[in-house]
């Protein structure tokens, strides 16, 4: 996510489904506290917050 790949490119990647990989954004969106009503990217804060830390 961080290097700006979509699920589709994660998946082939790590040779995985995609909808495995949804399954494994959602619970980072969930842990980090993204909600998905701020209007601002999910994968964007989630990065942000990854380097912040």
């Amino acid at each position: 996510m961080a290097q700006g790949h979509t699920n589709a490119s994660i998946a082939a990647r790590l040779y995985v489904s995609q909808s495995a990989v949804e399954k494994h954004v959602n619970a980072i969106f969930d842990k980090l506290r993204l909600s998905s009503d701020g209007g601002y990217s999910r994968r964007v804060l989630a990065v942000l917050r990854y380097l912040g830390s």
